[in-house]
């Protein structure tokens, strides 16, 4: 009978568990074209505690190698090295996170969801019925500038999301700094110009969804390139609603045009083009989730992920309904919906599936600096 523990009963022991996968991949090496994690991988001989963390971020969670693995369950050796790495993944945004207390809700994701996507839009339609009253709520408001800012005041929203989104930018700043602390490199090695196009340039194209080039096993052992452009769609209709918004705000402050805007204007066609991919993207990514291996898959993240993507959805959609009713009885209420799911999404983005995208870059980073250096072999040479 084999002496391998299955994963399920180590999870308290996950970063010797990702050292003892770790170490089965690097001396099998069968693997090492499908992504960044199996070179990076073999450029070491021993994997601390930080060199798995570094690799788990540095997983995109493709699947390709579970699926290309000959020991793979049933074999005795239980080698899953995705799920192990999505196991790994979820403790360190746990580990970096900041405040450390709010970190508990990486666990509670059920808790997150409500907050995010119920308890939070609802507390702010209900303030926003107790300063502005029922009678501005629900009035019919023409489309002349300034109509929005009689159902939520400008200083009102400016207040509320700048403190919000300093915040935001503080806790997400200090898990970078944590992250990148532990890594052992140098931030002038990380703010060198090569290092920064090279992971910027692997972020943008989302190089390592596209496995050893047919694309990733995902949702199944199928090579595709669906989970690479709904990911697109998610992450450049993210860009493009902010872009929308810094124009926005470009608008109000220096030239005093007061929202809403013509609908051929810049800020409103960026942020349709914006809410397009926010519709998409995120249905996508939803039914491949659905639909993909759950052996494969931390069942710990779904709640992240879920409540991610449904914010993102939930913004695009009243978005579009703010659009077509800005003129109605309905636009108070929309505006007020539409800027609590976004008040939502940014309270929790440093504690649910944003964070992602920060460690991912971090790590794509290190990997940047690690390519540069000569290998083990080369330096034993």
């Amino acid at each position: 009978m084999s002496s391998v523990k299955p994963i399920s009963s180590l999870l308290s022991l996950l970063p010797q568990e990702g050292e003892r996968v770790l170490r089965i991949c690097n001396a099998c090496r069968y693997c090492e074209g499908f992504c960044a994690v199996f070179p990076a991988l073999e450029r070491r001989f021993n994997f601390s505690e930080q060199d798995v963390n570094y690799l788990a971020n540095l997983c995109h969670d493709c699947g390709e190698c579970y699926y290309a693995c000959q020991y793979a369950p049933p074999h005795e050796f239980a080698l899953n090295l995705p799920r192990t790495l999505a196991h790994l993944r979820r403790e360190t945004y746990q580990q970096y996170a900041w405040p450390s207390f709010l970190a508990a809700l990486f666990r509670r994701t059920g808790l997150a969801l409500v907050l995010s996507a119920l308890l939070v839009p609802a507390l702010f339609v209900l303030l926003t019925f107790l300063f502005s009253g029922p009678a501005v709520v629900f009035s019919s408001h023409s489309v002349a500038a300034g109509s929005f800012y009689q159902v939520v005041s400008h200083e009102a929203m400016t207040a509320s999301f700048g403190v919000v989104g300093v915040f935001v930018l503080i806790a997400l700043g200090i898990g970078f700094a944590r992250f990148w602390r532990e890594t052992g490199e140098s931030w002038s090695a990380f703010l060198k110009p090569s290092v920064l196009a090279q992971a910027l340039g692997d972020t943008l194209r989302l190089r390592y969804l596209a496995g050893p080039g047919e694309g990733c096993a995902y949702p199944d052992e199928l090579p595709s390139q669906a989970r690479r452009w709904f990911h697109h769609l998610t992450f450049y209709g993210f860009l493009l609603c902010f872009a929308a918004t810094t124009v926005a705000a470009i608008y109000h402050n220096v030239f005093a045009w007061e929202a809403p805007y013509p609908l051929r204007s810049v800020p409103v066609v960026l942020g349709s083009l914006g809410g397009v991919g926010l519709l998409v993207g995120p249905v996508g990514l939803l039914w491949l989730k659905r639909a993909r291996n759950p052996e494969l898959s931390d069942r710990g993240q779904t709640g992240l992920d879920v409540t991610f993507l449904a914010l993102l959805l939930g913004i695009s959609l009243t978005g579009f309904l703010l659009l077509a009713l800005r003129e109605t009885a309905a636009m108070g209420l929309t505006l007020a919906v539409h800027l609590g799911l976004v008040m939502g999404l940014f309270l929790t983005l440093p504690y649910g599936k944003f964070v992602h995208a920060v460690y991912r870059f971090a790590a794509l980073a290190r990997n940047a600096i690690e390519k540069q250096r000569p290998s083990p072999e080369q330096r034993r040479e």
